[in-house]
């Protein structure tokens, strides 16, 4: 298999940063898979956070946590929600994959044509 291929292939199909790491660009696969478990953590931090408003706010209204007030609930707080920080989070995730494809693709093409 192509160099090329397969570092595109392992960034695009496994985890960003993958095919770098495969290619040998420890420095750009480390950066690229940092950046994502960061923005991860984030994301499931936010998360968290309105996901335990959500049953401080049904628990003070006294009422009955079943499926339809949490479903009710939730999809009222990600309406309201304008989350900057989550939708920034899943911009950088989406960017750093693509950038990762792309870069592990032209380093395997370098590394192909040697």
């Amino acid at each position: 298999m192509k160099k090329s291929l397969k570092g595109a292939l392992l960034s695009g199909l496994v985890f960003p940063g993958a095919g770098q790491l495969a290619l040998k660009q420890k420095a750009m696969g480390i950066a690229l898979i940092c950046i994502v478990l960061a923005s991860l953590g984030v994301i499931i931090a936010k998360g968290t956070q309105i996901a335990l408003a959500i049953l401080q706010k049904i628990e003070v209204q006294g009422g009955v946590l079943d499926m339809q007030t949490i479903a009710q609930a939730s999809n009222r707080a990600v309406v309201a929600s304008d989350s900057y920080i989550m939708h920034g989070g899943i911009l950088l995730i989406l960017l750093c994959w693509i950038f990762s494809i792309i870069d592990a693709y032209r380093i395997g093409k370098k590394l192909d044509k040697e």
